[in-house]
C-alpha cells in the first residue's frame, strides 16, 4: 500500500494522515509507549508480524490513523466498528488514543477524535465509543472538554487467556 496525502487539520503544523504497512513498527513502538504511560509495559504481546497481518491483511480487524506534527509522528488512534443491536447500525469504537509527551497542549489529541467523530459521521455510525481508564484523570477531563459522558450503569467485562479458552472448550456438538 502507498503512502496517502496528508489530511489537513485546522492546527497549524499537525496533519493526520490513514496508516500503512510501512507503519507498522511506528505503531508498535507507539502501543508500547502508551503500555508505559499506562503503567503495563510488560504486557504488550503484539509483534510487528501480528498487527500487520490484523491492520492490513485479508480481513482487516481496525484502522489506524496517525498524527504528524511538523513532520514527525506525534500520537495515533486505532479504531475498528462494532454495532448496536438497539440503534441497528454501526458504531465506531476507538481502543486506544495516544499522543507522545512531546506533543500533548498542541491539539493532537482533540484532531484526532474530531477525525474520527468525523469518520462516525460519514459513515453512518449511530455513536463513537471507547473506555478509558479510571486513574486518567487529564484524559477523562479532555473527554469531558469534548463532550463525552460517562457510560455509568455499564462495567467493562473481559474474557483472556486460560477463561477463555476453558469457555472455548466447553462447547460441545450434541452427541447422538
Amino acid at each position: 500500500m502507498t503512502a496517502t496525502a496528508p489530511i489537513a487539520t485546522n492546527r497549524p503544523g499537525v496533519t493526520l494522515r490513514p496508516a500503512t504497512r510501512e507503519d507498522v513498527p511506528l505503531i508498535l513502538a507507539l502501543i508500547r509507549e502508551l503500555a508505559e504511560y499506562e503503567r503495563e509495559p510488560d504486557a504488550v504481546q503484539a509483534d510487528e508480524a501480528t498487527l500487520a497481518a490484523n491492520l492490513f491483511g485479508a480481513r482487516p480487524g481496525a484502522e489506524v490513523v496517525i498524527a504528524d506534527a511538523d513532520g514527525e509522528p506525534a500520537g495515533f488512534a486505532l479504531f475498528f466498528h462494532n454495532f448496536s443491536t438497539w440503534l441497528g447500525r454501526r458504531g465506531l469504537y476507538l481502543e486506544d488514543l495516544f499522543v507522545r509527551p512531546r506533543f500533548r497542549g498542541l491539539g493532537v489529541g482533540q484532531v484526532l477524535m474530531a477525525y474520527l467523530a468525523r469518520l462516525a459521521v460519514e459513515r453512518d455510525c449511530g455513536r463513537f465509543e471507547w473506555s478509558v481508564l479510571d486513574w486518567n484523570t487529564p484524559a477523562i477531563d479532555f473527554y469531558r472538554r469534548l463532550g463525552a459522558v460517562p457510560m455509568d450503569e455499564w462495567t467493562v467485562q473481559r474474557m483472556t487467556g486460560d477463561a477463555l479458552h476453558a469457555l472455548a472448550a466447553s462447547f460441545d456438538a450434541p452427541r447422538g
